[in-house]
């Protein structure tokens, strides 16, 4: 409790309630995170008990790169594998934590690490392309710090007892020096249709009262599975308000408003057949 209450003050503690079909990804996808799991839950007995420890300390830590735009999945699967593993999930923004003082995003990191290393939390650093980005030749003390500070969290990664993920937006603008160093890299693709229609099949729980709903009009408005779930909650909002079932003129007024607040332009092919 006393590490859980340490780090308490320097990440954002999320607790876990997404499950397996929560998720709507490929087969391979969920290969890689089951894999994942598996090696947590099986590493003590591949360590210690069938000796892969004594070849060498480096590199046992687990650690994930999950890559994608924003909504596809990222944190909603490391929900998932911390739930399934019965480990807390602590979500750090590594935009904050870089530190524009020579020294202090390691200061930082030791501070993350050290707290968490008695719980075996799973880590989730946001935003990994605020210190992950292609590296440049060293040309002053703060390019040549911002190296350290990178070589120190992959070795901290490396040695880390729980799981260590990472997220980007910007795959192609990571080293690929620094992708050789992660275990697993699970990709986040936009959603296709087929995936859409998937997720507005799942949007709604059981107990929303909702009429005529047709979710294959539904998946082809061209958005992503975070968007999709903040515009089922606000249409049922809308609904609940009016005293009626959600229908799809609510999913619609709801889509308005989730488009303009990404100041996106709503095409009319997307919502063709709504109302």
């Amino acid at each position: 409790m006393r590490s859980r209450s340490r780090l308490d003050d320097l990440a954002q503690r999320i607790e876990p309630f997404a499950a397996w079909d929560d998720l709507v990804l490929s087969e391979g996808q969920q290969l890689v995170l089951q894999s994942m799991a598996a090696q947590v839950r099986q590493r003590a007995k591949v360590y210690e008990q069938w000796g892969f420890a004594s070849k060498g300390r480096r590199g046992l830590g687990l650690s994930a790169l999950f890559a994608g735009p924003s909504g596809t999945g990222k944190t909603t699967a490391a929900e998932v594998l911390a739930a399934t593993l019965q480990l807390d999930l602590y979500k750090i923004d590594l935009s904050a934590i870089v530190n524009k003082y020579v020294g202090e995003t390691e200061k930082n990191l030791r501070r993350i690490f050290d707290a968490a290393e008695a719980g075996g939390a799973v880590l989730l650093f946001d935003e990994a392309d605020a210190l992950f980005g292609k590296r440049s030749e060293v040309k002053d003390s703060h390019d040549r710090y911002a190296n350290i500070e990178v070589s120190y969290l992959l070795q901290r990664m490396e040695a880390y007892l729980g799981l260590a993920i990472l997220t980007t937006n910007m795959k192609h603008a990571l080293d690929q020096a620094f992708l050789r160093r992660i275990r697993f890299v699970v990709q986040f693709p936009f959603p296709d249709v087929a995936q859409r229609l998937a997720l507005w099949q799942r949007a709604f729980p059981k107990a929303t009262p909702t009429e005529g709903l047709n979710f294959h009009a539904l998946a082809q408005l061209n958005t992503t599975g975070g968007n999709i779930r903040n515009i089922a909650l606000n249409a049922a909002f809308l609904a609940a308000d009016a005293g009626e079932p959600v229908r799809m003129q609510h999913i619609l007024h709801a889509t308005r408003i989730e488009y303009a607040k990404q100041e996106k332009t709503l095409a009319q092919s997307e919502i063709a057949g709504w109302v």
